[in-house]
């Protein structure tokens, strides 16, 4: 058995509603460091573009799910 991780994406999501949700990438643990700092609440991310999108602490949408925010910077992936 190889322990082969598929390569990281630009764009990946953990909602399986998006379109940037790849199911394989999240059968191994995946370390997002955002300007520096690891971020363990990161539900979205585009290295290119530069940005994370994390969970509001408060909002919330019309259907109870939290509003996500988008926070510009360095973003880089990797599996833990």
């Amino acid at each position: 058995m190889s322990d082969s991780k598929p390569e990281l994406p630009n764009h990946l999501s953990i909602n399986p509603r998006s379109p940037h949700y790849v199911e394989a990438c999240f059968e191994h643990d995946i370390g997002i460091r955002f300007k520096g700092k690891e971020r363990n609440d990161v539900e979205e991310y585009n290295i290119s573009e530069g940005w994370v999108k994390v969970s509001s602490p408060v909002a919330k949408d019309r259907y109870g799910r939290p509003m996500l925010m988008k926070l510009k910077g360095e973003v880089e992936a990797y599996y833990k």
